[in-house]
């Protein structure tokens, strides 16, 4: 968007009146502010409706993490993982209302400047450092996960040597990076990327399709458990917890997909984030009821590894489900790339709105090829993200999804801390200490990792001739935790 010299005094001007509390009329001319920069966004093409910022906020939440929420009811309980999961929606819906309300507050429409707005420079920079970490690693998971299936699914499909160059995820990996990833992390704005997000969800509901089609044939050769539909188990709820926050997680996306909405007002959000988190909940709710109640106690927290390697109807799905996270991929590169740029400008910047946009066609490029290039590099070093995605859960997550949101809405709303409407703030945040610490604390104290190693191994129920007895014991040791 290019605004000329007049047009950019006008804004801030209005924009620091009104930050100031100014009089009523500081705040129409805020509003007038916010068409004037609308009608030239909207030319450029640069805004979305609310279903499409809709498709890209249900995208940008529906991710690899959806395939572990079986395993998430499975390590609470069935009963108990259903209500932690209506629970961890709830949690997420109003922080991201709360996100955007603190910022209408302060007048900074982005993450970093929300932090700086209310912590100075040392919130900046805290979040600065969560906010790259998060969809920095979803990045590199994002390429391992496509490296481990769609390398197997090649070899099954056209009946590859395992030795031949074809069939190394190293050369898969590169492939779909240049290809796919690539073009697409080269957009400039996220609002372009509607049509990709409405494509990744049909690929999200093919799956849904595939495993309630095996559901019944697969149930029947899985044996069952005592414990297999036990209604809690107290001592998984924070692995629980912390897996569905995993999939859940989107805070990092909050503000881009906010400024994509055409002229974007609070109200407009709210109903964006509402049917976003009940459209991702019900997804997310359906893939636990369908893949625990195939697979009970012997889920695994990558759901598309228990199903039979030569099931090519699974095959096809574990290549939907590869098609869609590398249709996520761009909007978690769009955030690093923001992060960094915004980095690089320093704090200061942020209190002019144009701030985050490239002033360079060649910065643009070589942040943008760097962050994959970085991304497939670290992701080829390792296939075992197993520990890793886990700190990144407990130590980023949780903290840019409830706590850091509660925090600044408490500083920067008046009134008193146990005011009515700081309440709901302090309970978020203090879930998600308790959240952070007590996982920080289990994570220290489990630190037994080699069978989390454990990718693409047939599942015995899918061998023929093999006993009961030594189904029982040989599955046991092959279920690898999340």
């Amino acid at each position: 968007m290019a605004l000329d010299a007049n047009e950019k005094s006008y804004i801030l001007d209005a924009r620091n009146n009104y930050e100031d509390g100014g009089s009523l009329g500081s705040e129409e001319s805020y509003d007038d502010m916010r068409q004037l920069v609308g009608e030239k966004n909207e030319e450029s093409g640069k805004f979305s409706s609310l279903p499409l910022a809709s498709f890209n906020f249900i995208n940008s939440i529906i991710g690899s993490g959806v395939i572990g929420i079986p395993y998430a009811l499975h390590q609470a309980g069935f009963g108990l993982g259903i209500v932690l999961l209506i629970l961890v929606a709830g949690l997420t819906d109003y922080s991201l209302i709360l996100m955007i309300r603190s910022g209408n507050i302060c007048g900074e429409m982005s993450y970093q400047g929300l932090m700086r707005a209310s912590f100075g420079r040392t919130g900046f920079y805290i979040l600065t450092t969560l906010q790259f970490i998060y969809p920095f690693i979803a990045m590199v998971s994002y390429n391992v996960v496509v490296g481990d299936t769609v390398t197997k699914v090649l070899i099954r499909v056209t009946g590859m040597s395992e030795t031949s160059i074809f069939a190394h995820r190293q050369v898969v990996v590169l492939f779909a990076t240049v290809c796919i990833t690539i073009p697409l992390c080269l957009y400039r704005n996220v609002a372009r990327l509607a049509k990709i997000s409405f494509l990744s969800l049909v690929c999200v509901g093919f799956i849904l399709l595939a495993i309630l089609i095996r559901m019944g044939t697969m149930s029947a050769i899985v044996p069952s458990q005592e414990d297999s539909w036990r209604f809690a188990n107290f001592p998984g709820i924070i692995p629980s917890v912390g897996i569905m926050a995993f999939a859940f997680m989107c805070h990092h996306n909050t503000f881009l997909i906010y400024e994509s909405i055409e002229r974007a007002t609070q109200q407009k959000w709210d109903i964006v984030t509402h049917w976003s988190l009940f459209t991702s909940f019900v997804i997310a709710t359906a893939f636990g009821i369908i893949g625990y109640a195939t697979f009970t106690a012997y889920v695994q927290g990558d759901l598309m590894e228990n199903y039979c390697w030569d099931d090519d109807l699974m095959n096809f799905a574990r290549i939907m489900f590869s098609g869609t996270i590398l249709l996520t991929f761009p909007i978690e590169c769009f955030v690093t790339r923001e992060v960094i740029l915004t980095a690089i400008k320093g704090t200061d910047e942020l209190e002019d709105h144009t701030a985050y946009i490239p002033n360079s066609d060649r910065k643009y490029l070589i942040i943008t090829l760097s962050i994959v290039v970085v991304a497939y590099l670290i992701s080829m070093s390792t296939d075992c993200l197993g520990v890793v995605l886990e700190l990144n859960g407990i130590l980023a997550a949780v903290p840019l999804a409830y706590v850091l949101p509660g925090l600044c809405y408490l500083k920067l709303e008046d009134g008193p801390i146990l005011s009515s409407k700081k309440l709901p703030a302090l309970g978020l945040m203090s879930a998600g200490v308790f959240a952070a610490v007590s996982g920080l604390l289990l994570l220290i104290l489990n630190n037994d990792t080699s069978s989390s190693c454990v990718h693409g191994q047939v599942m015995p129920y899918c061998i023929e001739g093999m006993n009961s007895t030594s189904l029982d014991s040989s599955m046991k040791s092959t279920i690898s935790p999340i």
